[in-house]
């Protein structure tokens, strides 16, 4: 069999109507790879890094009961809501959320349904987004911090339900670190898909409050566009840091990042 005969019988004849039907299976095929497969490419597997211990509280969702830390500083005006990222968990976080009550601050912050010793097989983006629902009632309801006294923080897929709960709530102020315009794409730039994960764009255009973007400008995880999108699209009023050199987890240790939150905590001026 000759050249020409074989590429006939292995590619057949060249024709538009054929690599259009081509580009629709493919494009299918990715339509269903990411409707299916998406939650799992956001939350990687990952072991539990603590057991259980007396600092822990545990709160209620439809997905079951899941595992939080509160720690309260004396005297402390703002409590932070903190929503952390896609591959740690409470047990990583441990000595970073210590450093909001040495900072003034006190902390809660929650792992998602299948994280940690939180109850459910596998984080999802709507699993998160009820997660987040039980710490603002556990902090509004159950422990009776006034919402203005509330700063809602997310860090990198964090802010998915972070930006979420800002838009449907009225905390004191919204603070974003290393978070991304679309979960989808923090890996296409552009949308190549009619729905998409934790749509900060869309939600953030619906805070009323002020807010704080915070992102590394060397960071190849999360580019640093996503972080200057947000800021763009945030109504105000608004403020940034940018951290100079700092990758996607090596923001809070760039220089003046806590004076930045400092500062934008003192702008609120909730009745102090």
């Amino acid at each position: 069999m000759d050249r020409i005969k074989l590429r006939h019988y292995l590619v057949g004849e060249f024709s538009w109507k054929r690599v259009f039907r081509s580009f629709l299976l493919i494009y299918g095929c990715l339509l269903v790879f990411a409707w299916v497969w998406s939650d799992r490419m956001i939350f990687p597997p990952k072991v539990s890094s603590y057991a259980d211990g007396p600092e822990h509280i545990k709160l209620d969702t439809v997905d079951g009961r899941i595992t939080a830390l509160f720690l309260t500083a004396s005297n402390s005006y703002w409590t932070v809501l903190y929503s952390h990222g896609n591959a740690e968990d409470l047990g990583d976080l441990r000595e970073y959320l210590a450093e909001y009550a040495s900072n003034g601050y006190s902390v809660l912050s929650y792992d998602y349904p299948g994280r940690g010793t939180s109850d459910g097989d596998r984080p999802t983006e709507q699993g998160a987004y009820r997660a987040i629902e039980s710490a603002w009632r556990f902090l509004v309801e159950t422990h009776h911090v006034s919402p203005d006294r509330v700063i809602i923080y997310g860090r990198s897929v964090g802010g998915g339900p972070s930006t979420w709960l800002a838009a449907r709530e009225r905390p004191a102020g919204l603070i974003l670190e290393s978070t991304f315009v679309t979960a989808f794409r923090a890996l296409t730039r552009v949308p190549l898909t009619p729905f998409d994960k934790f749509r900060n764009n869309h939600w953030i255009r619906k805070v009323a409050c002020p807010v704080l973007i915070i992102h590394g400008t060397e960071d190849r995880t999360i580019p640093f566009w996503h972080g200057l999108s947000l800021h763009a699209d945030a109504p105000g009023p608004k403020a940034s840091f940018w951290a100079e050199g700092s990758t996607h987890d090596d923001v809070p240790w760039s220089p003046g990042y806590w004076q930045a939150i400092g500062a934008f905590a003192d702008s609120l001026n909730h009745g102090r």
